[in-house]
């Protein structure tokens, strides 16, 4: 498997808009976990994620993906990710923020999709309210520590 051309296929689809392509990416029974917007599951629901929910308050999007690593069933790859809001708070503003993306593999498609993002940057520039930003990134500590490998570290 070429990682560098999956990577460059999973990317190049968000920047085009093109669901149809990025979903074909995954196994039908695939699902990526948006750290925003949460859990997309099937090739339907990825497609709509990036066609409409990606969208709907951003556009012109650059991703690139760095350095990835797989043993053939995980694939690891740090990123660069920005997009120019579309919110009122962010006037217009190019933003963005970094992170790992975390993909599971099945026969040369993604069955998971993870990532471990830096997001409070992206939110910070937007120009969010930090009680709105506290607010965010609560969700997302909460649906890190509902993983299963963070049960050990619980409680």
């Amino acid at each position: 498997m070429d990682l560098s051309a999956l990577l460059k296929q999973f990317t190049s689809a968000v920047e085009r808009r093109d669901g149809r392509a990025f979903a074909q990416l995954f196994a039908e029974d695939g699902v990526y976990h948006d750290v925003f917007f949460g859990p997309f599951a099937g090739r339907a629901k990825i497609a709509e994620m990036i066609d409409d929910w990606f969208y709907r308050t951003a556009r012109d999007f650059r991703w690139e993906m760095f350095r990835p690593v797989s043993d053939g069933k995980m694939l690891y790859a740090y990123y660069t990710f920005s997009y120019v809001s579309t919110l009122p708070e962010a006037n217009g503003k190019r933003v963005g923020f970094d992170g790992v993306s975390m993909m599971q593999l099945r026969d040369g498609l993604i069955v998971e999709y993870r990532e471990v993002a830096n997001s409070s940057i992206g939110l910070l520039e937007i120009g969010f309210a930090p009680e709105r930003v506290a607010k965010i990134l609560g969700k997302e500590a909460k649906h890190i520590k509902e993983r299963a490998e963070w049960q050990r570290h619980a409680g």
